[in-house]
């Protein structure tokens, strides 16, 4: 397994909808243009993408239709986790069998299982069908993080090869690092952290920033890859105001109303994602403006 085609900036890609379902056109087109502004791979179906408010059928759907579109261009890492164990394996099973080249599994939420029963949840996933895991670690929203002396033990699973880590913690990072193989990838989970995360080693980032500005989080991973850091810590600062203004609300909120903003699909979102408040988007808009992403 080559573990380098899931190096750099892949975008957690939002899910265009229609007031009856999913915008299959807007999303065509959506990634088409993050393939021509050079992403190096795309996430279909992860938290960004609202998985939480997708029917199964339309969760194939989305993961299919990525495939499809993307037709082997860029790697293609699926959502596919969940809080039930069977649900989680039925989605790894379909991504499989779509022809994504890996999944990404959340670790159960709200259930808040122990750690032997993290292990055995993403042992029993990891059985179901041969295609690469990557963990997601990102306790904020699950309840429960994985502490670094079981993530060294997932890594020992023969399909599991790496962890989008949104822990926010660095410290745990560098354990992490130090208690697994080196080959087992570390990727950032959040925009504002990838600079510091890619000085340890890690890989790249799945961003959310990337859905509205794919070509600088690509560069910043490319000119970090090719020694020339002090031009990846310029680019990071320039992305950093736009990256704040992105998590004022709950994401995918804002990110999905910019790239409504900028005209590349519907901002429409499903319950319980809603508009944003006036004053948030005001400052979104802002953001925009300044980043040269809107006009004033």
């Amino acid at each position: 397994m080559d573990r380098k085609k899931f190096h750099g900036a892949f975008t957690a890609l939002i899910t265009p909808f229609t007031p009856s379902g999913i915008d299959e056109k807007a999303y065509i087109k959506l990634i088409n243009w993050q393939i021509a502004q050079g992403i190096h791979g795309l996430v279909p179906c992860g938290t960004t993408g609202e998985s939480p408010t997708l029917t199964a059928k339309e969760h194939g759907q989305v993961v299919g239709l990525c495939v499809r579109t993307v037709a082997q261009r860029v790697p293609v890492i699926a959502g596919a986790g969940s809080n039930s164990t069977r649900e989680a394996i039925n989605m790894t099973k379909h991504a499989a069998k779509a022809g994504a080249d890996a999944v990404l599994v959340v670790t159960p939420y709200y259930n808040k299982p122990t750690s032997k029963g993290i292990y055995l949840h993403y042992k029993a996933v990891s059985e179901s069908a041969d295609i690469p895991i990557i963990l997601y670690n990102i306790a904020g929203r699950t309840g429960k993080n994985i502490e670094p002396d079981l993530m060294a033990k997932l890594a020992g699973i023969k399909n599991i090869i790496g962890v989008k880590e949104a822990s926010g913690d660095l410290e745990q990072m560098k354990k992490i690092r130090e208690l697994c193989p080196r080959d087992f990838l570390l990727i950032s989970g959040d925009d504002a952290l990838t600079f510091p995360i890619l000085s340890m080693d890690g890989v790249g980032i799945i961003s959310v920033a990337s859905n509205i500005v794919p070509k600088d989080v690509a560069e910043l991973v490319n000119v970090f890859n090719k020694g020339d850091k002090a031009k990846a810590k310029a680019i990071d600062a320039k992305l950093r105001p736009l990256v704040g203004s992105l998590f004022i609300e709950t994401n995918p909120i804002p990110v999905k109303t910019a790239a409504s903003l900028m005209g590349l699909c519907s901002g429409e979102m499903r319950l319980p994602m809603c508009e944003m408040e006036d004053a948030n988007l005001a400052k979104l808009k802002q953001a925009l403006k300044a980043y040269g992403l809107i006009k004033g």
